[in-house]
């Protein structure tokens, strides 16, 4: 049987990715947060302490840095589907679409047109 707490915690795409990335491997928090250049640290922080207390990521401290890599027993059953939606094309793009719908802030390769500037006309 899969557990509601453990889907409604994934229900999160940004959570959702963070727990793809320390499927099978273990990660700083930095190296987390680089991968998705799109969020603060803060967020990927918050997101991290949320997945913590759900039970579905592990924590191990090391001097300064704190290390993440996914409880998969914890997760259960839902580990195969999950792993099988991840290796899916169409997950990847729901996922990016997903991020984008959520992103803020300017879009990158926009470039935003000062409201003093006005639109300039194309020679034709």
């Amino acid at each position: 049987m899969i557990d509601s707490a453990v889907m409604t915690i994934l229900a999160s795409p940004r959570r959702s990715e963070i727990l793809r990335l320390v499927w099978n491997r273990e990660l700083a928090a930095g190296e987390i947060h680089r991968a998705m250049p799109d969020v603060t640290f803060g967020a990927v922080s918050l997101q991290l302490r949320r997945l913590i207390e759900a039970g579905v990521v592990e924590v191990r401290a090391d001097s300064r840095n704190r290390y993440y890599r996914a409880r998969k027993e914890a997760v259960g059953e839902l580990g195969e589907i999950l792993e099988r939606m991840w290796n899916s094309a169409l997950w990847k793009l729901k996922l990016e679409a997903e991020l984008e719908e959520g992103r803020r802030g300017p879009r990158p390769g926009r470039r935003s047109r000062s409201k003093s500037q006005p639109r300039r006309k194309r020679n034709r």
